[in-house]
């Protein structure tokens, strides 16, 4: 049986433009871009994982952020749980610590992105939050 991966996601917005980064080669889903984020660890809350791996992965604070979706997933070799905040308010400018590409990129061209299958529901949602329906 495959564990549940908990996963703190940080989809970081500013006007109607969302950072993305792309997954390292070797990494699972390699080369496909996905919105920030990691590991929620036993020790700590998805809000305490959140901004800590947004510093870790795009060097910024979060000063503040909303839930946006929760999403289970599963790809047969491993289930993910993404929890999903809108990180709208934050300090410093968001640059890829891990050297991954990284791009800001208007909502209304999420769909042209190649993403993880999980994250689909994530660009549905953050289209939905900025222009009130799925594009």
């Amino acid at each position: 049986m495959s564990k549940l991966v908990h996963v703190a996601v940080g989809v970081i917005c500013r006007e109607q433009q969302t950072f993305l980064t792309r997954r390292l080669e070797g990494t699972h889903m390699a080369g496909k871009w996905e919105f920030p984020g990691g590991k929620v660890e036993t020790d700590e809350t998805v809000a305490q994982a959140l901004s800590r791996e947004l510093k870790e992965e795009v060097g910024i604070d979060v000063l503040a952020c909303s839930p946006l979706i929760n999403i289970e997933h599963d790809y047969g070799v491993k289930k993910v749980l993404l929890e999903v905040f809108l990180v709208d308010q934050f300090q410093g400018e968001p640059q890829a610590q891990e050297g991954q590409e990284q791009q800001w990129l208007d909502v209304s061209a999420l769909s042209e992105v190649d993403f993880p299958e999980a994250n689909l529901e994530i660009v549905n949602k953050v289209k939905q939050y900025f222009f009130g329906e799925a594009v």
